[in-house]
């Protein structure tokens, strides 16, 4: 995988403010104020590169207010790191092209994984299947 690498002020160029906050900043959009995303078949992208993050049949209505998927698309595309702000830890996902932060990963997701990736709206891209 070829990595996305920018300067801050061509981020801060290519990203709304908010995405920039989240994506670059590891910042948190309030929950239940990014829109709704479709429930058609297709491919949830990272909006900082592009990159394939997650498939719309792992989508599923967790209650948070954030989008929430069950798996990444490619677990490669998708790194984890330990995120201790917020006096707890958590475990960070963030897109491995660009390292642009998404979002956390819980461990209280349906079957088959049993996990909830908790993801800011920001920082994806839907796009159809064709």
């Amino acid at each position: 995988m070829e990595k996305v690498v920018k300067s801050d002020e061509e981020w801060r160029a290519s990203l709304d403010p908010m995405a920039y906050k989240v994506l670059r900043q590891h910042g948190t959009e309030r929950a239940g104020t990014h829109e709704d995303f479709p429930k058609e078949p297709g491919t949830f992208l990272c909006k900082g590169c592009g990159a394939p993050l997650f498939d719309a049949a792992t989508k599923f209505e967790s209650g948070t207010g954030w989008p929430s998927f069950y798996a990444p698309l490619d677990s490669e595309m998708v790194g984890e790191s330990v995120d201790k702000s917020w006096f707890m830890t958590r475990t960070e996902v963030h897109c491995n092209r660009c390292d642009g932060h998404l979002g956390h990963v819980f461990p209280d997701g349906p079957q088959p994984t049993g996990l909830r990736y908790c993801i800011n709206g920001v920082a994806l891209e839907f796009e159809p299947e064709e």
